[in-house]
């Protein structure tokens, strides 16, 4: 599991450079033709990892329930963040993974509740919600490359 908490923590390293190179306007931008923004799609990585990781689980995810309904699958961008909101999700990057990297060598993770994923595929395990979840954060950097271009 060593590999797959580096893979996502180096994706979260470049998620956290769009956070750190583009002002507060242009994250929050909502370019024609989209339906979200750079913020918007860095902070569902994060609300997503929760509740495949966590949710899945059933334990206590480590971010609040209004942030995972903010920023789950089927939303999007209802008004521009603040620069305080920005830094948080900046600061859950690292932290929600460092503590899911604990918790996994605490062996924590006990239970898990079996999910189809929109690829059809089934999580039974929380290894597989881990490496599933390196898969979905790939897209979603994807979708920012594609935003990025369009600022």
């Amino acid at each position: 599991m060593e590999w797959d908490f580096d893979i996502t923590l180096k994706n979260r390293a470049v998620l956290k450079t769009f956070i750190e190179n583009y002002s507060f306007e242009e994250l929050n931008k909502v370019p024609k033709g989209f339906k979200n923004n750079m913020i918007w799609n860095i902070a569902h990585t994060i609300a997503t990892q929760q509740l495949l990781v966590y949710k899945l689980s059933g334990l206590t995810m480590i971010v609040n329930d209004d942030f995972v309904e903010a920023f789950r699958k089927g939303t999007k961008p209802e008004r521009d963040l603040t620069q305080a909101e920005v830094d948080e999700i900046k600061g859950l990057l690292f932290s929600t993974i460092e503590k899911t990297k604990e918790d996994y060598n605490n062996k924590i993770f006990q239970t898990f509740n079996e999910y189809t994923v929109t690829t059809k595929n089934r999580l039974t395990n929380v290894e597989e919600a881990i490496a599933f979840n390196n898969y979905h954060e790939g897209l979603h950097l994807g979708y920012i490359l594609a935003l990025k271009k369009s600022i």
